[in-house]
């Protein structure tokens, strides 16, 4: 049996991942499943089934606060009874989420007469802070659109990981902030930049033009050789430690040159050495 609870705050996708794991990774999805049921459940499935299903279940603030908090020594007991059971979670950047609201108009599950909707969204963040240390993926979806989350998730969780720990480097503007789902984070904005030369400004690290003037730079080499030198090292140990995901995020100040090249450069590198390796540019929108 293969258990992937959702989970994250609301407005933040949960709804679009269980639909892409219902249609296109043949999950049986259960939205809002009491936390208290999932020991339940997943025993059910595993002694009854006489194959081994799949099962994407929703647990989010609509559930008791109680049952939060149980959720994980819940866990916990599911994997000493050797019942598979991962989390992955879901959230976007307040503002994010408060504008998602206002132009759904849809009401937040903790809001009410006496609660406004930013004390309701900041609220949830707190009741679901021990699920989201659970997490074996994060998904930060404050800059996706629907299709960039449906396809994240067809490739992290629907993808072919089976044979390793999946990998994703991911460029990004530092003036946008860090991503929320980065687990190691690289700061190239020491390196020279190619937005000064009026030539290259328009341009993107895609860009054989950008290309050719990065890797003509040795500053940027030795960047990548670093980098290349550090995953090397500790990749082993976060797949030791049960890691199913690393987001290996690398920025620069408007995440279209230096971090979008070194990205693409660094999934050359470890793609030849490890199935699962991703690239997504979250400045560039692809």
């Amino acid at each position: 049996m293969k258990l992937i609870i959702i989970s994250g705050r609301s407005g933040s996708g949960k709804s679009t991942v269980l639909h892409v794991l219902e249609d296109r990774g043949g999950y049986y999805c259960i939205d809002n499943l009491p936390a208290s049921l999932l020991p339940s459940l997943a025993e059910r499935i595993a002694t009854d089934a006489a194959d081994s299903p799949r099962i994407a279940v929703s647990i989010d603030a609509r559930n008791l606060s109680s049952d939060l908090e149980q959720v994980p020594s819940i866990i916990e007991d599911l994997k000493s009874k050797n019942l598979s059971a991962e989390v992955v979670f879901l959230d976007a950047n307040s503002q994010t989420l408060l504008k998602r609201f206002n132009e759904s108009r849809r009401k937040h599950p903790l809001s009410s007469e006496n609660v406004g909707l930013k004390e309701a969204i900041d609220k949830e963040s707190d009741l679901l802070e021990p699920i989201a240390a659970l997490a074996s993926l994060s998904i930060d979806t404050s800059n996706m659109s629907l299709q960039t989350l449906r396809d994240t998730v067809k490739s992290q969780v629907l993808g072919d990981h089976k044979s390793g720990m999946a990998l994703l480097f991911q460029s990004f503007g530092f003036k946008n902030g860090v991503p929320v789902d980065a687990d190691i984070v690289y700061d190239v904005r020491c390196l020279p930049n190619p937005f000064w030369d009026a030539n290259l400004r328009s341009l993107t690290g895609l860009d054989p033009k950008v290309a050719k003037f990065l890797n003509d730079e040795a500053d940027v080499a030795e960047m990548i050789e670093d980098i290349k030198a550090f995953l090397d090292k500790w990749l082993p140990s976060y797949e030791n430690n049960n890691r199913s995901y690393i987001t290996v995020a690398v920025g620069c100040t408007g995440g279209q040159h230096r971090s979008v090249f070194i990205c693409e450069r660094l999934k050359e590198i470890f793609s030849s050495r490890i199935t699962n390796v991703q690239v997504r540019h979250r400045e560039l929108g692809c």
